[in-house]
C-alpha cells in the first residue's frame, strides 16, 4: 500500500490570517503547524498542531521550524536575523529574509523604491525632533512620521501638524522596539490623496505571478474598515498598470506568496506606494468569497510552488467590511438578524474576545451595484458591532 505524502507548512503567528490559511489548507491536503503565543489565539483555537512560544524566542522558533517543510508568517514581526537563521536550517522560508525585510523596515522599503524608480513620497530618516522640523521646512506641514519597524493598524504612525508635536514620535518609538533591530523615525511628506488603493499579487518560487483586481480601501484611525473591489471608477488600463507595477515589485524583491502594495492615489490619478505587506492581507479578505481562488489558498500554493489559481472576480462588485469590537458581544447570536435580512451575506468570525476597536471578523457582500452592495455590507458589519438601529 502506498503511503500518503503530507506536506507540513509552519505558520508563525496565531492571528486570524493564520486561521484563514489553515482553513484554505484543508482542501489542499496540507498539514499546517502553528507557533502561537497563547492557546486562545484565533488560529490556535481551530488547529490541532499548535506550539506555544514567542516569535521573538530564537530557540522556540528554530525548534518549531525544524519540524516543517516550509515556514510562512501571519505577521512581519519575526526579527530579520531570526528569519535568516531559519533559512540556514535548510527549511524553505517564504517569503525569505531578503524580501521580507522590505515589509519589516519602512526605511529599507523606501530605499528600494527610490533605487528601483517606484513612486515614493518625499522622505527622510530623522535622527532627532530638530531634523523632523528641518524636513517640514522643506516639504511643508503637516508631515507623516513613522517608526521604521513595529507599527501596525495605525500604531507607529503620526500626523505631525507643527513644531510643537515633533517630539512625540521619538518619545513613543521605544514602546514598539523588540530589542532585536534598531528603530528609526522616517519622515514623509503629507500626501493629499483622494483615496487609498490596494494591489494584491501572488508570486511563486518558479516565478509565476497572478494579480487580483485593484481594491479601494477605506481607512479610519489607521485601520482598514472597508474594501471595494474593483476600485470604483478605475479604467481597465489603469488597473492593468497598477497590477503590473505590483508584480514588478514582487519579482524584483523575490517575494514568494502574497504581496500587498498599499497605495495613495492623488486627484490627478497618479499613485505613490504607502507600504508593503508580504503575507495575506486585510484588504484581500474579500477574495475568500469574491474571487475564484482566495488569497489564502494562493499563498499556500505559492509556498509549496504549486501552480497558482485564478484570481478573477466571482461577481461584478465585492465589498468587504471589517467587524470591529463594539457593544455587541454575542456575535454568533447576532447572525440571526444578519442572515435573516441578507441570505447572501458571507461572514468570517475570528474567535476573538470582543474589545473596542479590535478586528473580530469581517463580512462580504457580492452583487452588481456598488452602492447597494456597500449598503448591505455596512449594515451587517454595523449590526455585529452593536449598531442595531442601522
Amino acid at each position: 500500500m502506498s503511503r500518503v505524502t503530507s506536506y507540513t507548512i509552519g505558520i508563525i503567528g496565531g492571528g486570524q490570517l493564520a486561521r484563514m490559511m489553515h482553513q484554505a489548507s484543508i482542501g489542499l491536503g496540507i498539514h499546517t503547524r502553528l507557533l502561537a503565543t497563547a492557546p486562545d489565539e484565533s488560529a490556535a483555537q481551530v488547529m490541532n498542531d499548535v506550539v506555544i512560544g514567542s516569535h521573538l524566542d530564537h530557540d522556540a522558533v528554530l525548534r518549531f521550524a525544524r519540524g516543517c517543510d516550509a515556514v510562512t508568517f501571519d505577521h512581519e514581526h519575526v526579527p530579520t536575523d531570526l528569519v535568516r537563521q531559519i533559512e540556514d536550517l535548510g527549511v524553505a522560508v517564504r517569503p525569505g529574509a531578503e524580501a521580507q525585510v522590505h515589509a519589516q523596515d519602512k526605511v529599507v522599503m523606501r530605499e528600494f523604491m527610490a533605487r528601483e524608480g517606484f513612486p515614493n513620497p518625499a522622505w527622510q530618516v530623522c535622527a532627532s525632533p530638530e531634523h523632523l522640523v528641518l524636513f517640514a521646512r522643506d516639504h511643508g506641514w503637516p508631515v507623516i512620521a513613522k517608526t521604521s519597524r513595529g507599527g501596525y493598524d495605525g500604531k507607529g504612525v503620526w500626523k505631525v501638524d507643527g513644531p510643537d508635536e515633533v517630539a512625540e514620535p521619538f518619545e513613543a518609538m521605544g514602546g514598539l522596539a523588540d530589542g532585536s533591530q534598531p528603530i528609526r523615525i522616517l519622515a514623509e511628506e503629507y500626501v493629499d490623496f483622494t483615496r487609498e488603493l490596494s494591489a494584491l499579487v501572488v508570486r511563486s518560487p518558479s516565478g509565476q505571478g497572478v494579480a487580483y483586481p485593484v481594491s479601494e480601501s477605506i481607512q479610519r484611525d489607521g485601520i482598514c474598515v472597508e474594501t471595494i473591489t474593483p476600485a470604483p471608477g478605475m479604467s481597465e488600463e489603469r488597473q492593468t498598470q497598477i497590477q503590473a507595477m505590483a508584480l514588478d515589485i514582487a519579482g524584483r524583491l523575490g517575494v514568494v506568496g502574497v504581496l500587498a502594495v498599499e497605495l495613495m492615489e492623488r486627484a490627478d490619478g497618479s499613485v505613490v506606494v504607502n507600504e508593503l505587506a508580504m503575507r495575506p492581507h486585510n484588504t484581500g479578505h474579500w477574495t475568500i468569497d469574491g474571487a475564484s481562488t482566495s488569497q489564502f489558498e494562493n499563498h499556500l500554493r505559492a509556498v509549496l510552488d504549486l501552480p497558482l489559481g485564478d484570481p478573477s472576480l466571482t461577481a461584478p462588485v465585492v465589498v468587504m467590511a471589517n467587524v470591529l469590537g463594539g457593544s455587541e458581544t454575542d456575535l454568533t447570536g447576532a447572525l440571526q438578524h444578519c442572515f435573516a435580512r441578507d441570505p447572501g451575506l458571507r461572514v468570517e468570525l475570528y474567535g476573538k474576545q470582543v474589545r473596542p476597536g479590535r478586528k473580530v471578523g469581517h463580512v462580504t457582500c457580492l452583487g452588481d451595484d456598488v452602492e447597494q452592495v456597500a449598503r448591505r455590507a455596512r449594515h451587517a458589519a454595523g449590526y455585529l458591532m452593536g449598531d442595531h438601529d442601522a
